[in-house]
């Protein structure tokens, strides 16, 4: 596995996985990531990012079955591994410490 360090792009984009549960591919990713962001998010910067959490073991694919309606392709499925929850997880716990921290905010 590789480093565990995880980016904030990579933690919306499990975060997205999450969230769209068993409909988490690639096409559905993208938009909802687009839509979540308001920034265009390219397939390219996404793939890549899917490719690192991959590698890191956060997240494991599946190739679904070939539709006449994708003209024979096959979506690949991305679900998170209980390594990228615990992640997520501690991103999570790291970013709400930090926001306790801030003199003005924590009162």
């Amino acid at each position: 596995m590789k480093g565990t360090y995880l980016g904030e792009f990579q933690e919306i984009v499990l975060l997205t996985i999450l969230v769209l549960d068993r409909e988490a591919y690639g096409v559905m990713i993208q938009e909802r990531l687009s839509d979540e962001v308001k920034r265009n998010i390219s397939r390219g910067a996404l793939h890549a990012a899917l490719k690192r959490l991959e590698e890191k073991g956060f997240i494991q694919s599946e190739t679904g079955g070939a539709t006449a309606v994708r003209g024979g392709r096959r979506k690949k499925y991305y679900t998170v591994t209980n390594t990228g929850l615990e992640a997520v997880r501690e991103a999570r716990d790291i970013r709400e410490s930090m926001w306790r921290a801030i003199p003005k905010l924590s009162t």
